[in-house]
């Protein structure tokens, strides 16, 4: 599963219609709102849009004739197998009908050139770890985490006898990573995963 590395456009004419699509990163139903009111052009004839979020997905057809524009978008972004992902597709109308075979290759076809060219990046599935610890092995296992790919520290609270950290980790490296800091801690730190 891939999601765009950034914001991606792609524009065609089709019989004489200008259609401009627009490809970004989303990590959530606000963003993917965000991104869509933030690039929609209101003097445009047509909006259309959709996002995949994980299982979650929503796809509009702005006035097109039902299941002709924000479906054909959301199939182009399930088609280049993306997750996080928001595409809007603007039309300004050119005169000439396209027809609802017409409309949904335009639509999708579009979003699927506007996808060709975009650079993508493997979505990587996280968990948040809590990480206690003392003042004397907090230096030590903040280096350790920031050096390894994907892992963030999300926050970071002392307390009387130390710190403790909310630690974003890769799903599939978390229990080597939870070793790891118990190991240099000498079984020091304590690493809560979630169930």
């Amino acid at each position: 599963m891939f999601t765009l590395a950034q914001i991606q456009t792609f524009a065609q004419e089709v019989r004489k219609s200008r259609f401009l699509a627009m490809a970004g990163p989303v990590a959530s139903e606000a963003e993917a709102k965000a991104f869509i009111a933030a690039h929609s052009d209101p003097r445009a004839t047509h909006n259309c849009w959709a996002w995949r979020i994980g299982q979650d997905y929503r796809f509009h057809d702005d006035g097109e004739p039902g299941g002709t524009a924000g479906k054909p978008i959301l199939l182009a972004i399930d088609g280049h197998t993306l997750d996080n992902t928001a595409v809007l597709v603007t039309r300004w109308f050119g005169g000439i009908l396209l027809g609802s075979g017409g409309l949904m290759r335009a639509y999708g076809g579009t979003a699927a050139k506007c996808l060709d060219a975009a650079a993508k990046i493997p979505v990587v599935v996280t968990v948040e770890a809590s990480v206690a610890c003392s003042f004397r092995d907090l230096p030590i296992l903040k280096a350790r985490l920031l050096a390894i790919a994907d892992v963030r520290i999300a926050a970071e609270t002392f307390t009387a006898t130390g710190a403790s950290l909310v630690v974003v980790l890769p799903a599939a490296d978390a229990p080597a990573i939870a070793r790891m800091l118990t190991d240099i801690t000498r079984g020091q730190a304590q690493v809560t995963m979630p169930d």
